[in-house]
């Protein structure tokens, strides 16, 4: 059971930021985005697998100065297992307002004895998005068991990572509709497209909620493949907030289900 648990947790806490590996062809004069939760916002999600939670993570908006904001995503293991397999996944990303384009996007995973971080630096006028990718044995004295540099060609408009999650929280999102992005994932180039399920109306602890079902996926051979198909319902209203995250697996699904708005 605890080992489905720490499976589940680390396949939540990549589904929570399913976007965060990728960078996505965007358009030139992109507008500023004007959407509820450019404001601020917190999301807090369970994470489970059947009847049980296995952790929590955290979804969160921060405005800056300069026409800049901040979306941090946090995920860790409940009390029983942080004492068995310590999990503090934590993903840091900074845009611009217009387009959300990507200035860093930074990756930190400690998972048991597993310490990786993981930085992309973009380079709009140079067309590069530069990566760096270490792994720890010891963070405490931060000795690097292996440590490897990429530079992506782009062409000066894409996203990473959390930014295009946020994107299509901006979309209009009508059901039949097929949006579809450039990605790149390390030294690979891939299509993705998300397509627009349904409207269904969700029974929550707050009530029955009207939702837009959406499902992410990766044409052809594609790294998410194995893990089963996603789904995410947004409120079906201009706020756009993920209500339930669902990654189908052999034994069933996971999922990330809402517990708090701030």
């Amino acid at each position: 059971m605890l080992f489905h648990s720490f499976r589940i947790l680390r396949t939540l806490a990549a589904l929570v930021a399913f976007f965060a590996a990728f960078c996505f062809a965007g358009e030139p004069n992109l507008p500023e985005v004007q959407a509820p939760w450019m404001k601020g916002e917190k999301l807090t999600f369970s994470l489970s697998w059947g009847f049980v939670t296995a952790g929590y993570a955290t979804l969160e908006v921060k405005p800056i100065k300069d026409g800049k904001t901040e979306f941090l995503t946090f995920a860790t293991g409940n009390k029983t297992i942080n004492k068995i397999y310590p999990v503090a996944d934590t993903i840091y990303t900074r845009v611009r307002n217009k387009g959300l384009m990507t200035e860093v996007f930074r990756k930190q995973l400690h998972e048991g004895k597993f310490h990786n971080t993981s930085v992309i630096r973009f380079d709009r006028k140079g067309e590069k998005a530069w990566l760096s990718d270490t792994v720890f044995t010891d963070m405490k004295t931060r000795k690097v068991k292996r440590s490897a540099d990429t530079a992506v060609v782009i062409q000066g408009m894409e996203h990473s990572i959390m930014s295009a999650f946020y994107l299509v929280r901006t979309l209009p999102l009508a059901v039949g509709d097929t949006s579809r992005f450039s990605a790149v994932s390390g030294k690979q180039r891939y299509e993705l497209k998300v397509v627009v399920h349904g409207r269904e109306t969700l029974k929550t602890d707050k009530g029955m909620v009207n939702t837009v079902k959406v499902e992410p996926m990766l044409d052809g051979d594609g790294i998410f493949n194995s893990k089963g198909r996603i789904f995410i319902w947004f409120t079906d209203d201009d706020r756009r907030i993920p209500v339930l995250m669902e990654c189908e697996i052999a034994l069933g699904s996971i999922k990330a289900k809402l517990e708090k708005v701030e």
